[in-house]
């Protein structure tokens, strides 16, 4: 069972390859809104889900740690001179403590 947006039902794929026998392939796909490929010399339409790829990764839940090098750094950076988290990251790792941007948004909001 195809549902109503899919590209091509089982007809659509029948006029597919009957037009393809006839005109190239490229068009014929193009004209219809989707790819083409190749199978036993057949030409067959690449039909893919609608779904994601694979499945969606949870992320872990947060959990107390031990502070980071840097962490008191970036919060007076922060109250002391207005910086955002790009600068501060780069003021940082002037100073010898390698930091990322988003690292330090995440000591920012985290």
């Amino acid at each position: 069972m195809f549902h109503r947006n899919a590209p091509l039902t089982v007809e659509g794929r029948r006029r597919l390859i009957e037009r393809c026998k006839t005109r190239p392939i490229a068009h014929v796909a193009a004209e219809m809104g989707t790819r083409v490929c190749f199978q036993m010399g057949q030409p067959v339409p690449a039909v893919r889900g609608t779904g994601p790829a694979r499945p969606l990764q949870r992320t872990a839940p947060p959990t107390d740690r031990d502070p980071l090098p840097g962490d008191h750094e970036v919060g007076a950076l922060r109250r002391e001179r207005k910086w955002p988290a790009a600068r501060i990251a780069f003021e940082l790792a002037a100073d010898g403590i390698p930091i990322s941007r988003r690292t330090a948004t995440r000591h920012l909001w985290g």
